[in-house]
């Protein structure tokens, strides 16, 4: 057994016909142990994606910053050597053991680079962290196409979580924390609010998304980080439930004299690229006027909110749908800013008098 490099504890299993083992690896090993493909290789001669070097440091800090609390799921390798698995006397039925590796043996991610990446940097801050493990499934590997096969295989039916769901879990964010608590006892947003899509059908009893509040609440309280989580909330609930107040079509639907989506396609107000630009309007009005916002805010009744209005055809909207670009949300903010009677950025007025002279209809 000298010629073998390493040893893991290890289950033994079948798939689709073939040998696979389960085991447990001190995270330490992991940047000597598991290899991914060079950058330089060309996409057809690797067996996954470039590493997005990118994504590292986000991925690295999230292990830091929550060393008691941190969840990566199993890494999926190939290895391309010889191996043993020699099962454990104590089981009979020949599944429990330890799987030997051959130290010459190549082990290959086919998923979980970027973990391995992470975690490898977070070892140079925290080698502490070393004894930790990672679960890995080991397959034998069966020639470059096969491990090819593997990544799409595993990478085929994988769905980035919605924002909004995003933020409906996300207990580490204390902005996520804020939005859900005001969206449930708010009497604005309460039984309103899709909490899981971020995109409502057109059939569908919500007025708005969870992750369009969270954006637009974002927006608002930019400058306000001084406020615990619980006087954050108020503010924000205060806010909104002033607002309300001057688009009535809101209420409406909650005393089902509309019908939300009926809202939704009348309307623009609902809709997250508004949100977002009344947030960012409601900042700056909260900063400027922190003893009169609230009657200021009666200007926003002065802007025709039906999506048919010209007044919003390249600013809210193009060809009569919403759009969220950042071009967008600008110029929208500008005419929310206008309504309630505070004075553009030079960078605002700049974008404006462009939008006015039609340079969005020339481009």
């Amino acid at each position: 057994m000298t010629r073998y490099g390493y040893s893991f504890p290890a289950i033994r299993g079948i798939q689709a016909g073939r040998e696979y083992y389960v085991s447990m690896c001190p995270i330490r090993l992991l940047p000597r142990i598991f290899n991914y493909d060079e950058e330089e290789i060309a996409p057809e001669l690797r067996a996954q994606r470039v590493l997005n070097r990118g994504r590292i440091p986000e991925m690295s800090r999230y292990i830091l910053d929550n060393a008691s609390g941190y969840v990566f799921s199993a890494i999926t390798a190939s290895i391309d050597g010889q191996v043993e698995f020699a099962p454990s006397d104590a089981d009979n039925d020949f599944r429990l053991g330890t799987l030997h590796v051959d130290m010459s043996a190549r082990i290959l991610i086919n998923d979980g680079q970027h973990r391995r990446a992470a975690i490898e940097a977070a070892l140079k801050e925290r080698p502490d962290l070393g004894d930790e493990t990672i679960s890995v499934v080991f397959f034998l590997d069966k020639g470059l196409e096969r491990a090819q096969q593997m990544f799409a295989d595993l990478n085929r039916y994988a769905i980035r979580p919605s924002k909004s769901l995003g933020v409906l879990y996300d207990h580490r964010d204390e902005r996520a924390d804020v939005v859900r608590r005001f969206v449930t006892r708010s009497s604005v947003f309460k039984g309103l609010v899709e909490l899981e899509k971020t995109t409502l059908a057109q059939r569908s009893s919500k007025l708005f998304t969870l992750s369009s509040i969270y954006a637009a609440t974002a927006e608002l309280l930019a400058g306000h980080g001084e406020l615990t989580g619980e006087d954050q909330g108020a503010l924000a609930s205060e806010f909104w439930e002033a607002l309300s107040t001057h688009l009535p079509e809101w209420h409406y639907v909650r005393d089902r004299k509309l019908t939300a989506g009926d809202v939704r396609q009348q309307y623009i107000h609902s809709h997250g690229v508004v949100l977002q630009a009344i947030g960012r309007a409601g900042a700056t009005l909260l900063r400027e006027h922190p003893k009169d916002w609230k009657d200021r805010l009666a200007g926003i009744r002065s802007l025709d909110w039906a999506r048919s209005s010209p007044h919003w055809e390249g600013r809210a909207t193009i060809g009569g749908q919403v759009s969220k670009g950042r071009q967008n949300v600008l110029l929208t903010t500008n005419a929310v800013k206008t309504a309630v009677g505070l004075v553009l950025s030079p960078e605002e007025q700049r974008q404006e008098d462009a939008y006015l002279r039609g340079d969005h209809v020339r481009s």
